[in-house]
């Protein structure tokens, strides 16, 4: 099936039936890692790893926005500190990652969705889509610039572990 993307464009990629996404011909599973319930597509200059979550859209939302949180499910974040618990636009704070603490500022968000600049650098997006008639069930993406496509087996990963820490 194709996705339709946030847009409202449809994807020229197709997803395989464990949901990897098909470009160039080869699966998903093979570039991004497998075994993964997450999807990859690409939105322009972004690659959108998305993966639908048995939770509706606020619930995720406000997970997704917790700091406190951030360590459970993001693999590359070993720890956070910020005043604010739930990211607004200009929330501020460090992650450490890698050891090194490194500090970030949120740059847009409307309650399902938020951007960030760690170490003053673009870094991901994040949302979350709900689905119509369909409100315990939400689609979470994290969106990766196509330059860093090195970093969606990560994403995949950190939406896996999101799943488990919201449908739990």
């Amino acid at each position: 099936m194709n996705y339709r993307s946030r847009s409202g464009e449809e994807s020229d990629e197709r997803f395989d039936s464990d949901g990897a996404v098909d470009v160039g011909g080869r699966s998903g599973s093979d570039r991004c890692g497998g075994g993964s319930a997450s999807t990859v597509v690409r939105e322009g200059a972004t690659l959108a790893v998305g993966r639908d979550v048995g939770v509706g859209p606020a619930v995720a939302a406000e997970a997704l926005r917790d700091t406190r949180a951030w360590p459970d499910w993001g693999p590359a974040i070993e720890a956070v500190e910020s005043d604010d618990r739930y990211v607004t636009r200009g929330t501020t704070g460090r992650v450490r990652v890698g050891g090194t603490w490194l500090p970030f500022r949120v740059t847009a968000c409307n309650g399902r969705r938020w951007d960030w600049r760690v170490a003053g650098v673009p870094a991901t997006g994040h949302r979350v889509d709900g689905y119509a008639g369909e409100s315990g069930r939400s689609r979470v993406v994290i969106e990766v610039p196509v330059v860093a496509a090195w970093y969606v087996p990560l994403c995949r990963r950190a939406l896996d572990r999101f799943a488990t820490l919201v449908e739990s």
